[in-house]
């Protein structure tokens, strides 16, 4: 893949992300430093830095597909419902349980995602009383 100023410029914001943009969010981040770049360049992008396992793709129902690179290491999201946000987690006894799982049912787990989608708890302040 011949990496042009643009190509660069969209690897180099999604690299520094620390959440899951979507196109339209890195559009803009991208134009924030370089105004002439294209909503189209950030798609076709996109799409190739995907197709040479560069970016994973994700769909967490907001309906809009968001990135984030290739990781070297397995994690897990957990998608808060009422922000968006992501959330990355490891958690080595879900990894276990569904590896177990797998086996019970007669198979040997090679891959899989996790996600989960959250609302945060409401903090209830506490009363007077209630500290005593």
């Amino acid at each position: 893949m011949r990496l042009t100023d643009q190509r660069r410029l969209i690897a180099h914001v999604l690299s520094e992300a620390e959440d899951h943009p979507d196109v339209f969010e890195l559009h803009r981040r991208v134009v924030a430093q370089c105004p002439h770049v294209a909503l189209a360049t950030v798609y076709r992008t996109v799409r190739r830095l995907e197709a040479e396992g560069i970016l994973e793709r994700h769909e967490f129902r907001d309906g809009h597909a968001r990135y984030e690179p290739a990781s070297k290491t397995h994690h897990d999201h957990l998608i808060d419902l009422e922000t968006g946000n992501v959330v990355e987690f490891r958690n080595a006894e879900i990894e276990r349980l569904q590896a177990e799982i797998a086996r019970r049912l007669g198979y040997r787990l090679v891959s899989h995602r996790l996600e989960l989608y959250a609302l945060p708890v409401p903090v209830i302040p506490r009363s007077d009383e209630d500290r005593s």
